[in-house]
């Protein structure tokens, strides 16, 4: 399969990280214009189910998440990634991202090594603070060591690339994260 936006086959070679943040197709679309940015593919992420398509995850039985993987190279760093991830969703909404309902668009992040797992965890920290001077919730995010990651169907990948006009959910709190 090739990257539609990239024009290369779609590998992660490079330094990557799991985020979800909602329906895939706009966090995906949020990672892919970023430089350093090598890869991008979406996918679903934290359930029980080997290979499972779109329609199975989308009955919230899996336990599976929609999920972009991210690869970057330096001199992008996690923590700019972070900021990007934090800032272009509500982390604190649970089972859902705006009209986006079930947990298949809960907030995650999967982490590739202890050190990225614990900078995630830091900068989650960090932006709680920021989000309850503002009134918000608790972060509902859940961070965990990468165990699985299915690639969706070559339908989904780029999806806004492929189809400009199409459904994007993604919006932020409009609060910033200083780390």
């Amino acid at each position: 399969m090739e990257h539609f936006v990239y024009k290369k086959p779609l590998i992660h070679v490079d330094n990557k990280i799991i985020f979800g943040a909602g329906c895939f197709w706009g966090v995906e679309r949020k990672f892919w214009s970023i430089e350093g940015i090598s890869m991008t593919s979406v996918g679903y992420a934290g359930g029980e189910t080997k290979n499972p398509t779109y329609e199975e995850v989308c009955t919230g039985t899996t336990g599976h998440a929609e999920v972009v993987m991210v690869s970057y190279k330096n001199p992008l760093k996690l923590k700019d990634l972070l900021k990007i991830y934090w800032e272009c969703h509500d982390p604190t909404q649970g089972m859902r991202q705006g009209n986006d309902i079930g947990s298949q668009y809960r907030s995650v992040i999967y982490c590739f090594s202890d050190d990225d797992l614990d900078l995630c965890k830091e900068t989650r920290d960090i932006y709680q603070k920021t989000l309850q001077k503002s009134g918000y919730s608790k972060i509902t995010t859940e961070i965990e060591p990468a165990v699985n990651y299915f690639l969706a169907e070559e339908y989904h990948q780029q999806y806004l690339a492929k189809n400009p006009n199409g459904y994007c959910g993604i919006g932020g709190t409009g609060c910033v994260i200083e780390i």
